[in-house]
C-alpha cells in the first residue's frame, strides 16, 4: 500500500488553542497539539508585527526542543487599534474587566488583526508569513458588551471575540484574504506552506 510522504512525518501544532485545533482538523492531516508554555511578554517598543513574528517562531522552536524531527506549525495574533486614546496593541484580556475595557475601546473603530504563522521543518528550515485582517466594529453600548462578554466570556482571544461565535455580532465589516486568520490559523497561507514543507493536505 501506498503511503503520501507526510504519513511519516510527525505534524504538531503549537497552540493549546482549542480555536486553532479545530482549524486544522479541517485539513485532515493527523496531528498533535502541544503547548509551547513560553513568556509572550512584549519587549519594551517592540511592534506588533515584531511581536508576532517573534513568538510564532519563538513557540515552533519551543517545541523542536523535544521534537526536532516533526514539522510544527505554530501561529500567535494581536490586535492594532488606532482610536481617541492614540494606538495600542491588544493582546489577550486575561478576564471580564480586560475584555470589557478591550471592547470600549474598539467600539465604533477599525483594529488590524496581526497573525503571523510559522512553519518549521526537521532540517531547521522554516517559513514565516503574517496575515493581517481589518476589523471595523459597530458602535456599542455598554449594555451590548457587558452582555458579550458575559456570554462567551473570550479572556483567551486578542480583541476580546470569537468570529466563529457571537462576536461577528460585533462587527460592521471585515476586510481581509481569509477570515480563518481572525480565529487564529489562517488555512490558505498554511496550505501552501504545507505544501512547500511535502505536506500537501490533498495527498
Amino acid at each position: 500500500m501506498h503511503f503520501p510522504a507526510h504519513a511519516m512525518t510527525e505534524l504538531i501544532l503549537a497552540s493549546s488553542s482549542p480555536y486553532r485545533r479545530a482549524l486544522l482538523e479541517r485539513l485532515g492531516l493527523p496531528f498533535e497539539a502541544l503547548s509551547p508554555d513560553i513568556d509572550e511578554t512584549p519587549h519594551p517598543g517592540e511592534a506588533a508585527e515584531a511581536l508576532v513574528r517573534r513568538l510564532a517562531t519563538a513557540k515552533a522552536a519551543k517545541i523542536a526542543e523535544a521534537h526536532p524531527n516533526a514539522v510544527i506549525i505554530a501561529s500567535d495574533q494581536v490586535a492594532v487599534t488606532d482610536g481617541p486614546q492614540g494606538s495600542a496593541i491588544l493582546g489577550k484580556p486575561g478576564d471580564g474587566a480586560g475584555a470589557i475595557a478591550q471592547l470600549t475601546r474598539l467600539s465604533g473603530h477599525w483594529a488590524r488583526f496581526l497573525t503571523s504563522l510559522c512553519v518549521r521543518e526537521p532540517s531547521g528550515s522554516q517559513q514565516l508569513e503574517t496575515e493581517t485582517t481589518q476589523v471595523h466594529f459597530r458602535t456599542l453600548s455598554n449594555q451590548e458588551i457587558a452582555h458579550y462578554v458575559e456570554r462567551e466570556a473570550p479572556f483567551d482571544c486578542a480583541g476580546s471575540f470569537r468570529s466563529e461565535g457571537l462576536g461577528i455580532a460585533l462587527f460592521e465589516r471585515i476586510e481581509g484574504n481569509d477570515p480563518n486568520a481572525l480565529i487564529g490559523l489562517p488555512l490558505i497561507r498554511l496550505c501552501r506552506m504545507l505544501r512547500q514543507a511535502g505536506m500537501d493536505p490533498l495527498g
